[in-house]
C-alpha cells in the first residue's frame, strides 16, 4: 500500500526512526545500514515495506529500494522473519549479503547473530536464482572519483568478501606498496584473505 514515506525525522535510533509527515508521526523499524544513511539529516525519505500479522502492524524503512527488495526476498525464506531479515542487513550491507547468496559463501551469511549453518544454506539455495536474474546495482562499482582503492574494494565485496576484512588487506597492502595497480592489488588481496 504505501512505497515511501517523505518528511521530517522526529527521532532517530540504530533500530527506528519516527519519521513526520505533517503533524502525522510514522514509526519505521530500519537496519543499521538505512540508519547510517539518515546521520546527520533533518528530511529523509524512506522506502515501505509493511509487515501485517494477526497481532502487529510494522513498517520497515529502507534508504535504498534495493534494500527493500532484498528484505522483501529473505522474509520469504522460510524460517526467516522480519526482525531477522532486518539483523542480517543490519551486520551486512545488501550489496555484501547479495554477494554472499550469489558466490554461495555459508560462512559470511552464518557470521549473523541467530543464523546458522543450516539456515544460511538455505537463503542461498532459495535466493541464488532469484538473484542472479536481477540487475546488479551499479553503485558498488563506480563512484564519480573512483579510485583503485574503491574499484578493488567493490570487486572484492562482489567477490563475497566482508567489506570490513577486504579494507584492512587493501589498506595493509597500500601501504606496503602504493603503486600496485588494480589487478595487481586485488590478486594479493586474494592471497592474504
Amino acid at each position: 500500500m504505501y512505497e515511501y514515506i517523505k518528511g521530517k525525522i522526529a527521532e532517530a535510533s540504530p533500530t527506528h526512526v519516527v519519521i513526520d509527515v505533517n503533524g502525522i508521526g510514522y514509526l519505521l523499524q530500519i537496519s543499521l545500514n538505512t540508519f547510517s544513511h539518515l546521520e546527520g539529516k533533518t528530511e529523509a525519505q524512506l522506502f515501505i515495506h509493511e509487515n501485517i500479522r494477526e497481532d502487529a502492524f510494522a513498517l520497515f524503512g529502507f534508504a535504498e529500494p534495493s534494500e527493500r527488495e532484498l528484505f522483501r526476498h529473505l522474509i520469504s525464506v522460510s524460517g526467516i522473519g522480519a526482525n531477522t531479515a532486518r539483523m542480517m542487513l543490519s551486520s551486512l550491507s545488501a550489496e555484501e549479503l547479495r554477494g554472499a547468496i550469489l558466490t554461495d559463501n555459508v560462512n559470511i551469511i552464518k557470521g549473523v547473530k541467530g543464523i546458522g549453518a543450516k539456515t544460511a544454506q538455505r537463503v542461498i539455495v532459495d535466493l541464488k536464482d532469484k538473484l542472479s536474474k536481477e540487475p546488479i546495482d551499479q553503485k558498488i562499482f563506480a563512484t564519480q572519483d573512483n579510485t583503485i582503492r574503491e574499484e578493488a574494494l567493490s570487486a572484492l565485496v562482489m567477490l563475497g568478501f566482508v567489506k570490513a576484512s577486504a579494507q584492512k588487506a587493501l589498506d595493509k597492502l597500500l601501504k606496503q606498496s602504493p603503486e600496485l595497480k588494480v589487478e595487481e592489488l586485488i590478486k594479493q588481496a586474494l592471497k592474504i584473505m
